[in-house]
Parts: structure tokens; sequence; C-alpha cells
């Protein structure tokens, strides 16, 4: 039955959709790009933030409501983690967490379902790792997950009830998905995980061995880092810093530090102290030449007082991070449960406050780039511009008349002449 993919969430759920498709490809399900064309509907889910359950929400709320009846098919963290609240708002879909997604293949192919297999959860039988069904796609860009859930247990979320423990996944598949990507095609190498600093614990390795290994792969390509929880630093920090320098890799680091209040990491569960990840980003900045750092700051957790904010900004300024994502806080269903939370204007105002000073640090970071000619990977098209990345991971805008596909994938020069705090645009020069 022809099949659409609807996705939510980070790098890692756009990574567990590639595994889907190549999963219906190989039983020679349909896949379609226009909903509209789809008999099922297969919605990978996202449960970090409560903004994004409600989007969801309305999403099934629609197709519930579509006169056509689609069969839905809900994987992913909520598919995991919140069960009933979808049930509240399909009680026909089909509930399968991604560590089976095996079984979506057989769900979707089913003319009909029967209910006592398909509509309860179905638990993984543990005989495979999830990147034995990854198969390459045309595409510039390679999203290889390296393992899921983690070691943490944050107490604002409840991504390790949707994940689980950490299981970090071989050396062997993951650098088969790296060469098979490289050899159809893929430039840029996004490795994501649910905590990339935690890889490989649990098989007496970790990550810099296994950048090590990827790095020694044959081919033209660049390699992305994902997130990475800062507690471990303390681990590995100066081999990182010497394998980002390698020409493969962006330069270019994930480092959430959530508060700058160590009391604050502490109710929240994060062991470690800021102090100490402030002086691992020094080290970063001072021993990679125009490195990125982007970092996660939480907003209006129950216990955050003036102070803890204030050292939160505080933080900021000493970090002057390239890149923030800010999140103000909200209950999740199987985190840790508060009876009184902050007022949400006060949330609110020091939410503008963060955004405000992370714009000024973007955007004066930016404009050094003006009228410099840089180096970018090209790595996608829009309806209006090529875009790409250059060595810090920036993003590059390329405005053009004719857009040329055919650039898709090459290294360019571009001569900047404008930016924003999120982007550099410019006009590509010696075609």
């Amino acid at each position: 039955m022809k099949s659409y993919i609807k996705t939510y969430g980070c790098t890692l759920n756009q990574a567990d959709s590639g595994l889907i498709e190549a999963i219906l490809k190989k039983s020679n399900v349909p896949i379609v790009q226009s909903i509209s064309d789809a008999e099922v509907v297969i919605i990978n889910t996202c449960t970090v933030k409560k903004a994004t359950e409600q989007k969801i929400l309305a999403f099934i709320d629609k197709l519930e409501n579509d006169n056509t009846r689609k069969k839905i098919i809900v994987t992913g963290c909520m598919a995991s983690a919140n069960k009933d609240i979808i049930r509240k708002h399909s009680k026909d879909s089909i509930i399968i967490p991604i560590n089976n997604i095996e079984a979506i293949a057989e769900t979707a192919n089913a003319n009909t379902v029967i209910k006592n297999k398909f509509h309860e959860i179905l638990f993984a039988n543990g005989d495979k790792e999830r990147l034995e069904y990854f198969d390459h796609h045309k595409s510039a860009i390679a999203k290889i997950p390296i393992g899921e859930g983690c070691l943490s247990a944050c107490n604002f979320c409840e991504t390790k009830f949707a994940r689980g423990p950490l299981k970090s996944f071989s050396e062997k598949l993951i650098l088969n998905a790296v060469k098979k990507s490289i050899d159809f095609g893929a430039k840029e190498i996004q490795l994501t995980a649910q905590d990339i600093g935690c890889y490989g614990f649990d098989k007496k390795t970790n990550i810099v061995e296994l950048l090590k290994k990827i790095d020694s792969i044959e081919g033209d390509f660049i390699v992305r880092v994902g997130m990475m929880n800062p507690e471990y630093l303390d681990r590995f920090a100066p081999d990182l810093i010497d394998i980002i320098n390698y020409d493969k890799f962006y330069k270019f680091l994930h480092v959430p530090i959530q508060s700058g209040s160590n009391k604050i990491l502490q109710e929240m569960g994060r062991h470690y102290e800021i102090e100490n990840i402030i002086q691992h980003i020094k080290n970063m900045r001072k021993n990679i030449k125009g490195v990125s750092i982007e970092t996660d700051i939480i907003v209006g957790y129950p216990t955050e007082t003036d102070e803890d904010f204030k050292r939160t900004l505080e933080a900021i300024k000493k970090i002057k991070p390239n890149a923030m994502n800010i999140s103000k806080f909200a209950v999740r269903p199987h985190a840790k449960k508060w009876k009184d939370l902050i007022n949400p204007n006060i949330v609110n105002e020091r939410s503008k406050e963060l955004s405000r000073i992370m714009r000024f640090y973007m955007y004066n970071d930016n404009k050094k780039y003006i009228n410099k000619i840089i180096d970018a990977r090209i790595t996608e098209k829009t309806k209006s511009s090529i875009n790409g990345r250059n060595k810090a991971y920036k993003q590059v805008v390329i405005k053009e008349d004719d857009i040329n596909e055919n650039l898709i994938g090459s290294m360019q020069r571009v001569l900047i002449d404008f930016v924003t705090p999120t982007s550099l645009y410019g006009s590509i020069i010696d075609k």
C-alpha cells in the first residue's frame, strides 16, 4: 500500500525515517511524496517538547477527520512513551516503537489489520541493530545513527523513557553505512544519536576512536559530529580537539550546557559544573581554528531564581556560542513532576532576553565574513537558492536566477555580501 512518511524532531529522528524508508523499499512498499497520494501515513514522532507534541496530535486529528480514512502508523518516541495520549486522538492508529521498525513494512502492506497484533505496542525482539537496515540514498547529506538511548537521567527529559538505556551500534555497521553513503554521492556525513558523547561506553570504546576510523575512509566528504552531553568531556576532550582539527571534520561542536547555575544543573540531574565546561569550551576555541560552538538552554526550570538566570547569562557571555537553542521549560509526562512552575510571563521575558543576547553574538560573529571569499560545500536546493556550509558549519545561502542542481555536492568559492544572525549570503565566483 502506498505510504507517506511524516517526520518530527531531531536529526536522529530524520535518520530513523531513512531506515524506515529503506525497510519499506526492501519490502516493495511504494513510498509517495504527497500525503494525498498515500493509503498509509507513517508518523515518526518526537516527545522532547510539548509544542512539538501538540503539532503531532493536531496532524493526527486532521488525518482522523479525513474522509479518505488513511491507515495511520505512529512510531518514534511518542509511540514508546505516550501511547495513551495517541489513543485519545486516534483509537485505531497502529503504534510501533522505533526499536521494532521491521514491523512497519508488514503493517503498511497488510490489507486488513489484526487488532491484537498491530494495535498494541510491538516490542523489539533484540535480534538486530536498527542500523542493519541502513541503505544509501542519492543525497549530498547522509544522516547516520550511531546508537540509541543514553546513560543520563535528566529530570526534565522523557526521551530516556522512550529510547531506553545506551545501545551503541557496532563500528562495523557504522563504517559500512558511511562507506556506502560516500559511494553513492554523499559529501556530508551527519553522525547522530541521543547523546554522541557516550557512544561506545557500553562497548569499551568511545566516540574519538570511532571518528578516527571514519577519518581513515577514503573519499571526498566531511563529517558533522552531533550533540554530546558536556559531562563526558573530561574523558576525551583533548583527543576530541585533535580529531576535529582533521580535514574531514567540520569545525563544529554541539555542547548543550542547559543552565549556567550549578544549583540548577544539579537539580536537573546534569553531572558537571559550569566552570569546568566553560574551560573546555575555551580550550576548544583556543585549539580549533574558527570553531563554531552550539549550545542549548532551558529557561524557566521550576526552581530557577533570578540569580540562577543571571548566572546563565554570565555563562553565555563567557562562552559566546555561535548558535543556541532556547527552550521554555514544560513538564513532560514521564519526567519529574512539579506542582509549582514559574510564572509564564517571567519565563517569556527571560527567553526574550537570552534571544536578544544570542542574536547579538551570532550577528557580530557573522559580520566578519562580509566581503570575504569563503569555501562552501553545496548540499541542498530550495525554490529560491542553493545552500551549503562553510568549514565552521555556518549556513551559506546562494540566490541565483538559474539554480544549477549540478552544483549540489560540490565545493564552491563564495563571496559573502550580506549576513543575518543565522546565515551568510553570497554569490559563487570563478564558476
